[in-house]
This record gives structure tokens, C-alpha cells and sequence, in this order.
């Protein structure tokens, strides 16, 4: 079985409706209006969306058009879709809630909003390869349950998103299928895996995308494509669905242009699932709560918020634009309010080989299914052994094979408790690392990679270095807490510089405080546009919302 992401920035200002207490949204009837007023959603596509369509401003068919405009002509240049869904399908749909609009009865909160998928999280009306050779044509019978959350709200799946192979990379190189280019600058990397997922979202190709996120690959392409990633706690979401990595540390994650997005989509696909026995039973708060009010805003609206920037994380061999971005989102959050302090975690430099020796061991393990009997393409041999042995070698891509390499050697028996145990070890110092700094700090905060966005090829030969790209990331999933990245700032690069994310940790599930302190930076971050050329360049924009 398959197992269990400068002029001024423009604000858009929409309420929000709904706030409960349960994941259960308040959905509204057509027939109520919904009225501008002052609340700052840092231009939420979601909230705009929804208010464009019941005030009867925009069409569901007319916006989904300028977003399949806007695909057609970005994806020739980026490359961020393994399968675009069916425009005539795609258009029903929204047709389908404008019918529904116009005979007053009610939508989904998500109805017309156009949502990518990452090609490890299944769904049942189209492929999803992982973005292997092995899988290639593969069509699952069901949906990822985050997936069949999301259609029953009322979202339009535009098609699914290129991936480095079953979540194996840190660029979107190792895909079997084609190489994703950064919308930012296209002689440049996106991120990964879920570098499709970042990318389409960066394009403006669909309005939100589910990624997923192992050891950072949902918040590195969010840093290096400029728009906002959210990794969840670990069993906030449920895993159904997705294909199996590393099952102690796998977490579908969310990308959109804006916190709110982000907040919106985390709290739709949020909640236990009876199909996940991982699936946190935990009653899933109403993020967009935290949400603030723009003529609310005080001065200082975080004022007393604990904040620990991890000394580790701005040493030496990160770049100094990074590290000047990230001091300046510091300063920033000083502005508002925060006490800021250096904290320690003197384990830090541990996580990364203690993560590529847990995630390869457990890789080995589930990739075990992909043999070209029970699932994917198929050798031809009259022998068993041998279908076997060709069917993964035709099927899997170099970096797979090395990782599963690595996994089996460091679980056969000689080699168990020399390194699988000792990592396991290392992991729970981690924890406990991060515990403490949680308890003197209401949040923690870091750059999301040492590194912006670096050019195609350039790391593709050099794994190691490939590998250490991902310490800021792999600490976070290895202790299971949730992370935001956004992004604040820009290093020399490019036509017009290229994007630096922030990351902000919180302590287990208080995915709402991340939120909150998110939006409110990116309300109050003045100065940036967080827009690619690439969206201007070739037109086609959304019709004003």
C-alpha cells in the first residue's frame, strides 16, 4: 500500500468569515454579501477570491481561465507540472459554482480557488508518479485524504506538481521527468523537493499548492521562490495518501503568496483521519483567528513575544546576504515588539547526519514496495530475482539508488547500532534541545538555507555539498515541530535579486502562533514585492479582485 511550499507591496483587504473553534468551516450562502472592510490579509488570494465571487464582482469560470492563461504561457519557461488537469473538466467545475452562485446556494470556502499538487500525494483522477520512471503512468483508485479535504471545500485541482524523485533532493533536478526552473531566474533552481509546488505558487499558475515536507523540502523552495511555506506538526495532517519517505518525519506542508493563504489551507486539510493511525487526535484550532485586523494593529502589536535567533544557524558558511536578511528580520521583529535574544543549541550540527542516516534507513524499507509486482512498471524476465533487480534499476533514478544504499548499510546487522541507533540517539537529544529553547522562547527563528536559490547543475554533481544545503531544515523535522517560512528580504542576483526566507519554529502544535507573528510581519515588512518579473512579463494577469 501507498503510505499513511522594490515598490511597496500591494494589500487587499477582505474579512474573515467563520472563525470556530473545530476545523468545520462557516460556509456562507451566495446569498449573503460580503463586504469590504479594513482587514489586512496581506493580498490573500483565498479571501479575495471568495469575495470577488459572492459579491458577484468575478466569475469562478473567468478567474479559473486567467489562471489557465497565465499557466499556458509560464509552464513552456518553468516546468513546474508533471499533469495539468483537463481544461474542459476544470472549467466545469468552476462553471459548476457559478450556477451554484446564482441559484444562492451555498459554496465551499474554497470554491474557485485553483489548487497544485505534488506528484507523491495521490489523487484519483490523475496520475501521480513521485516523479519515478517506476510509477510512470500510475493512477491511484483513491485521493490523499489532504486532497479529498480540500474538493469537498470546494477547491479545483489544477494538475500535479514536479517533485525530485519520491522526495529525494533539494533542487528538483533528480525528477525523472524534467527539470523545474526558479521563476525568479530560470538558469536557476526552485528548491525541493516540492520545487514544483513553490515554483507554480511563485508564477501565480494556481493559487495555493500542498508540497511535502521531510527534512525542509516545503520551506527551502519557499525561501528560494519568494512565497510563504508552512511544515505542520507532526500528525496535525494526515499522511494518507502520501508516498512513503520517511515515515517518522513525512508531513504534508502548504505553499501560497501570504500567510493567510497558507493559514487557510493548513486549517482545511487539518485534523485526525481514522486512515492515519499517526493522525493526531489533537482538536485542530481555527488558524485564521490570528488573524489581525489592520486598523487593530498597535505600534507595537508583538510586544513581549520571546523570539531566540539560533546562533548556529547565522555562523560561518552562510552567505552574508542571507545573514544580512535575516538581521534584518530580526530588527524588524524587535520593531514590533519582541525581545530578542541568541540561543544555543549546541546539537544543531548533529541533526543532518543523524537525519540522511534515519530518513535513508527508513527509505530503503519503504521503497521495498516498488519491485514491478504490486506497483509501477514491470521488466521483462522469465526469473523472478531478475524482474525484480531490472524492474528497480530501469525504474529507480541515481539518487534513489544511493539512498537506499546508504539505508540497507546502515541497518544490516554489523552496522545497526553503530549508526541507525546512534542517530536515534542523537534525534532525542534534539528533542530535548529544542524543548529548552522552547521554554525560555515563545518561538525560535533561523534562515531557511544558508544559500538563495543557486544555478542549475551547480550542485548536482556534488551530493555532500547538495546535503549540507539542508541544515537549517532537517532539526525541525527530526524534534517533529511546525516552521513558517516567508519571506524578507533579497541577495544580489538575477535580473532583479532573488529571495531570502525567514524561518519561524514554534513548539508543538502551536501552528497559531506561527501564524500570527507571520502575518504580522509580512503586514508591517515594507518595501518589498514579493512577485517574480517572469508574472509581469508575460502578462495575462488575474482580473481584479
Amino acid at each position: 500500500m501507498l503510505s499513511t511550499i522594490q515598490p511597496p507591496r500591494y494589500l487587499s483587504r477582505f474579512p474573515l468569515r467563520g472563525r470556530t473553534k473545530s476545523r468545520s468551516f462557516h460556509i456562507l450562502s451566495s446569498a449573503q454579501p460580503v463586504t469590504k472592510t479594513c482587514f489586512a490579509a496581506d493580498k490573500s488570494q483565498i479571501l479575495s477570491i471568495r469575495d470577488s465571487l459572492l459579491n458577484r464582482h468575478l466569475s469562478a469560470v473567468e478567474l479559473t481561465h486567467s489562471y489557465l492563461d497565465r499557466l499556458k504561457q509560464t509552464e513552456p519557461h518553468i516546468n513546474c507540472f508533471l499533469h495539468v488537469s483537463d481544461p474542459d473538466k476544470v472549467l466545469k467545475q468552476a462553471q459548476d459554482i457559478d450556477d451554484k452562485i446564482k441559484r444562492n446556494e451555498e459554496v465551499g470556502p474554497l470554491a474557485g480557488v485553483l489548487v497544485a499538487i505534488k506528484d507523491n500525494i495521490c489523487t484519483a483522477d490523475m496520475p501521480s508518479t513521485g516523479g519515478s520512471y517506476i510509477l510512470e503512468g500510475y493512477r491511484p483508485p483513491f485521493d490523499a485524504t489532504a486532497v479529498k479535504r480540500l474538493k469537498d471545500l470546494g477547491a479545483i485541482v489544477v494538475g500535479k506538481t514536479n517533485l525530485d524523485e519520491f522526495g529525494m533532493g533539494s533542487t528538483t533536478e533528480a525528477s525523472a521527468f524534467k527539470v523545474t526552473a526558479n521563476p525568479w531566474d530560470l538558469s536557476r533552481v526552485p528548491g525541493g523537493s516540492s520545487g514544483g509546488s513553490a515554483a507554480s505558487v511563485s508564477a501565480r499558475q494556481c493559487v495555493v499548492s500542498l508540497g511535502s515536507d521531510t527534512g525542509g523540502s516545503v520551506r527551502q523552495p519557499a525561501s528560494f521562490c519568494g512565497v510563504v511555506g508552512l511544515k505542520p506538526t507532526y500528525g496535525r495532517v494526515s499522511r494518507f495518501g502520501l508516498m512513503a519517505y520517511a515515515s517518522s518525519l513525512d508531513v504534508i506542508g502548504c505553499f501560497g503568496s501570504s500567510v493567510a493563504d497558507t493559514g487557510i489551507l493548513l486549517h482545511a486539510i487539518s485534523g485526525h483521519d481514522s486512515l492515519d493511525a499517526t493522525s493526531s487526535k489533537r482538536e485542530v484550532p481555527d488558524f485564521t483567528s490570528q488573524f489581525t485586523y489592520a486598523s487593530s494593529l498597535k505600534s507595537r502589536p508583538l510586544e513581549g513575544l520571546r523570539v531566540g535567533l539560533i546562533r548556529e544557524t547565522v555562523d560561518a558558511g552562510v552567505d552574508s546576504g542571507v545573514k544580512s536578511a535575516i538581521e534584518g528580520a530580526a530588527a524588524h521583529l524587535e520593531q514590533l515588539g519582541c525581545v530578542l535574544k541568541e540561543v544555543s543549541l549546541p546539537s544543531f550540527s548533529l541533526g543532518l547526519p543523524a537525519y540522511y542516516i534515519l530518513a535513508s534507513s527508513e527509505s530503503s524499507s519503504n521503497l521495498s514496495r516498488y519491485d514491478g509486482v504490486r506497483y509501477g512498471n514491470q521488466a521483462s524476465s522469465d526469473e523472478l530475482n531478475v524482474l525484480y533487480e531490472e524492474s528497480r534499476a530501469k525504474g529507480f533514478g541515481s539518487e534513489v539508488k544511493m539512498r537506499i544504499l546508504m539505508g540497507t548499510y546502515a541497518l544490516s546487522a554489523g552496522y545497526y547500532d553503530a549508526y541507525y541507533k546512534r542517530a536515534q540517539q542523537v534525534r532525542t537529544i534534539i528533542r530535548k534541545s529544542f524543548k529548552a529553547a522552547l521554554d525560555e522562547n515563545d518561538i525560535l527563528i533561523s534562515p531557511a538555507a544558508p544559500s538563495a536559490a543557486y544555478k542549475i547543475g551547480e550542485k548536482k554533481n556534488d551530493p555532500l555539498a547538495m546535503y549540507a544545503g539542508d541544515i537549517m531544515t532537517v532539526n525541525v523535522n527530526l524534534a517533529g515541530l511546525p516552521a513558517l517560512v516567508l519571506p524578507c528580504g533579497f541577495v544580489e542576483g538575477g535580473a532583479v535579486g532573488l529571495p531570502v526566507g525567514l524561518q519561524i519554529i514554534g513548539a508543538a502544535f502551536d501552528e497559531e502562533k506561527l501564524v500570527k507573528v507571520g502575518h504580522i510581519f509580512e503586514q508591517t515588512l515594507e518595501g518589498y514585492n514579493f512577485v517574480p518579473p517572469l508574472v509581469t512579463d508575460v502578462g495575462g494577469a488575474s482580473p481584479e479582485l
